[in-house]
């Protein structure tokens, strides 16, 4: 299944959450949609757990 589809069906299940539930279900379904997204990455491999606990280097700040 292509990237475009996976966006569209994203965007319809948003539709109807907001059109029949609300703003209250809308927000429900993104930040459920957002945890089942990230879960899937690392599932699959392309994100690590380090990537959000790794803490910055001195070196690394932008000034």
């Amino acid at each position: 299944m292509s990237m475009a589809v996976v966006g569209l069906l994203a965007g319809m299940a948003l539709g109807f959450a907001g059109y029949f539930g609300g703003f209250g279900a809308f927000v429900l379904v993104a930040a459920l949609g957002a945890v089942g997204f990230m879960a899937g990455r690392f599932l699959d491999g392309d994100l690590e757990p380090g990537y959000f606990f790794r803490s910055r280097e001195r070196d690394d700040r932008r000034r």
